[in-house]
């Protein structure tokens, strides 16, 4: 049962979003129940979107984490339209934790419900902290229309990454040298790798002394993830193959 004790919107297709933008907190339709997010609509019609996506829920993973707080700011700045929520179980979301298959389809529903009010997004990214980075990283080999990615502390040594083969986007993977629970060697490892497939560019940065949790990093983080944003156009090539594509089949 969903506690509605704070006002929030319930957005339906069709539905105008400017009410979103001054009351941010969203409920939408997951595939085991409501889930309810933090959603910041773009100025310009066709804002780029960003999805960002939390830790492990069983660990106390929330959209409320720092990281993927600084996450939603980072690519708000940049001027997106910016989604984050709870996966299933978690906060006000319906349903209970399903180790990654049922939070996979819970992101899915999540990016639909971002495009059905972004139609004309000119690129869409995915962000994600920790078991959230991992969630992302599938989202970004079910979905051609994402192109680029951010991810925050993979988990590299705890969960299989081998189904990036090939990776299709490209992206930036931040770690810190001094991760308690996930040994930067493996995700240099797997940012190596990746980076070794063609037709992408995958930047590795990582913070000199921070914790799996960026404890006293939080402002290091915060450059990082705004030096790359600032660096990557907003407009990327799927979104302007797919623009192409209208235009001749409207034509």
């Amino acid at each position: 049962m969903l506690n509605h004790t704070r006002p929030v919107n319930i957005l339906r297709v069709g539905q105008p979003v400017g009410s979103a933008v001054n009351m941010p907190e969203v409920i939408f339709n997951g595939p085991d129940g409501r889930l309810e997010g933090r959603y910041h609509h773009g100025k310009l019609a066709n804002a780029p979107i960003a999805l960002l996506l939390h830790p492990q829920p069983q660990h106390g993973g929330t959209m409320n984490n720092k990281v993927v707080y600084s996450l939603y700011h980072a690519f708000v700045r940049r001027g997106f339209s910016t989604l984050r929520f709870n996966f299933r179980g978690v906060g006000r979301s319906q349903g209970k934790f399903d180790n990654g298959q049922g939070e996979l389809s819970d992101a899915a529903s999540a990016l639909d419900w971002m495009q059905s009010f972004n139609p004309n997004a000119v690129s869409c990214w995915v962000g994600g902290f920790s078991f959230g980075a991992w969630i992302g990283m599938q989202l970004l080999m079910r979905r051609p229309e994402i192109d680029g990615f951010v991810s925050v502390a993979p988990p590299a040594n705890m969960y299989d990454f081998t189904f990036l083969a090939p990776c299709p986007s490209s992206g930036l993977i931040v770690h810190g040298n001094a991760d308690e629970s996930v040994p930067e060697a493996s995700v240099a490892k797997l940012a190596t790798k990746l980076s070794s497939q063609r037709n992408i560019t995958v930047n590795y940065r990582t913070i000199p002394g921070a914790n799996h949790s960026f404890t006293t990093k939080m402002d290091e983080l915060n450059q990082t993830l705004d030096d790359y944003l600032a660096s990557v156009p907003l407009a990327r090539p799927v979104a302007a193959a797919a623009a192409a594509a209208a235009l001749a089949a409207a034509g």
